[in-house]
C-alpha cells in the first residue's frame, strides 16, 4: 500500500512530489568567508528526493549571523554559491526554498560590522553561550536595542535577501520566525520590553513579522513564501508564559497573508505545568493541532515525527506535509526509507556542526534506489 507521505502535494504554487519536507538543518560547513561550498552542494543535492528542501537558516546581512561558518545571502559569491547548489538540486528532480534568517541578540560583537553589539529589541541578554568563530563559547553581550530607523534597515535587508534568493534560483523562501532569533525575540514579552509601536500589545509584538513578510512578499508574492515559528520553544530563549494567548491573536491574521505554508515546530518534551493552559493537556504533542484550528492554510509539521506518526498527522488531517530534521542528516535518501519502511541510519550528534564530509555527506544509501 502506497504511503500517504508519497502523495504529491500543492503548498501555495509549490507544487510537490511528496509530503516529506527536509527541515532546515544547520550544519556550521560554509567557508570563513559565510559562503557554500562545494561539499554543501554534494550535501543537498544527495537529498533532492524530498517534497521540498528548506535549507539550513541563512543570514540576510553580516549583522545577522550568530554561529561559525554559517551561510549568508547578501554577497555577489554567496548567491553564485547558492546557484550551483539549486542547480544540482533541480538536475536532480528536487525543489529548494532558502530560510532567511537574522539571530538578532543571539550573537556576539566579533560577527558584528564594526565588532558593534549584536541588536534586538530591547537590551536583554539571551539564554545560553554563542560560539565564537573558532567553536569555542563565550558568554552573550546585552544587545543594542534597535531604533525604528534601524529595524526598518533590517526590513529592507530581508527585502534584498529575498532577491537575493531569486536570483540564485531559489523555488522560494521560508521566513525564519522561530528558536529565539530575532523575530522571535519581538514576538515574546520576555524579550520585548519595547514601549513604541514595536512593544506592548499583541499587534505591536508581531508588526516586525509582518512587516518582514510584506517586505518578502512584495518580492516572491505570497504564494512562494513559508514562514517558521516555535511558541513553545526554549531554544535560545525562555518560555513565554503568553505564548498560547498570543498564538489566539497571531495565527488568524497570518491566515491573511496567504502564504505557501505556515511551519510549527513542537518541542521535543512535554511543557505541561510550565505555562498558564488547560491542565491535563500535553501542549508537546497537541500544538499542532491547536494551530490548525486557528490557521487558514497548509501547515507543516516539524519535531521528532516518525514514519507512523507522520502518516497519523496526515491522515487525520492535522498536518500536510511532515519536516524531517535529524533522520534527514543521516539518511540522505530519507523519503524512500519512509515509504519502504525501511530501517533507517542511527546519526551522530557529535558530527552535527562543523567539520567536513564526515556525518556529512558521507551517510549510506539504501542499494537499487532512485530519486522519486
Amino acid at each position: 500500500m502506497k504511503s500517504i507521505l508519497n502523495q504529491n502535494i500543492k503548498l501555495g504554487s509549490l507544487e510537490l512530489k511528496n509530503r516529506v519536507i527536509m527541515a532546515p538543518l544547520t550544519r556550521m560547513r560554509s567557508n570563513n568567508q559565510n559562503e557554500p561550498t562545494a561539499l554543501n552542494e554534494t550535501y543537498y543535492s544527495q537529498r533532492a528526493s524530498a517534497g521540498l528542501i528548506i535549507t539550513e537558516a541563512t543570514q540576510i546581512s553580516q549583522q545577522g549571523q550568530g554561529y561559525p561558518n554559517t551561510p549568508g545571502i547578501y554577497s555577489k559569491k554567496q548567491i553564485a554559491a547558492w546557484k550551483k547548489i539549486c542547480d544540482s538540486v533541480h538536475k536532480n528532480g528536487g525543489k529548494i526554498i532558502l530560510q532567511l534568517w537574522h539571530v538578532g541578540r543571539v550573537s556576539h560583537s566579533s560577527y558584528q560590522p564594526q565588532e558593534n553589539l549584536p541588536v534586538a529589541p530591547s537590551p536583554i541578554l539571551p539564554t545560553g553561550q554563542v560560539l565564537l568563530q573558532d567553536f569555542s563559547p563565550a558568554d552573550y553581550e546585552i544587545p543594542h536595542e534597535l531604533t525604528p530607523e534601524e529595524i526598518n534597515v533590517i526590513l529592507n535587508d530581508y527585502a534584498t535577501a529575498a532577491k537575493n534568493a531569486k536570483e540564485a534560483g531559489f523555488d522560494g523562501v521560508e521566513v525564519h520566525g522561530a528558536n529565539g532569533y530575532l523575530i522571535e525575540q519581538f514576538l515574546r514579552s520576555i524579550s520585548n520590553h519595547r514601549t513604541d509601536q514595536y512593544g506592548g500589545s499583541f499587534s505591536n509584538r508581531s508588526r516586525f513579522l509582518f512587516e518582514v513578510l510584506d517586505r518578502v512578499i512584495e518580492v516572491w508574492g505570497s504564494d512562494k513564501v513559508g514562514l517558521r515559528l516555535s511558541p513553545f520553544s526554549a531554544v535560545n530563549t525562555d518560555l513565554d508564559p503568553l505564548a498560547k494567548h498570543h498564538l489566539e491573536y497571531l495565527l488568524p491574521k497570518l491566515s491573511e497573508f496567504n502564504l505557501a505554508y505556515l511551519h510549527i515546530a513542537r518541542p521535543h518534551e512535554s511543557i505541561e505545568g510550565i505555562l498558564d493552559l488547560e491542565e491535563g493537556i500535553d501542549w508537546s504533542t497537541k500544538l499542532i493541532d491547536f494551530c490548525r484550528s486557528l490557521y487558514d492554510g497548509s501547515l507543516i509539521a516539524a519535531g521528532g515525527f516518525d514514519k507512523e506518526s507522520a502518516e497519523m498527522a496526515i491522515e487525520e488531517n492535522v498536518a500536510d506535509a511532515i519536516a524531517f530534521g535529524r533522520n534527514f542528516i543521516s539518511n540522505p535518501d530519507l523519503p524512500e526509507r519512509l515509504f519502504m519502511g525501511a530501517e533507517l541510519n542511527a546519526y551522530d550528534r557529535s558530527t552535527f556542526y562543523g567539520g567536513n564530509e564526515v556525518g556529512y555527506t558521507d551517510y549510506p544509501r539504501l542499494l537499487n534506489t532512485e530519486a522519486v
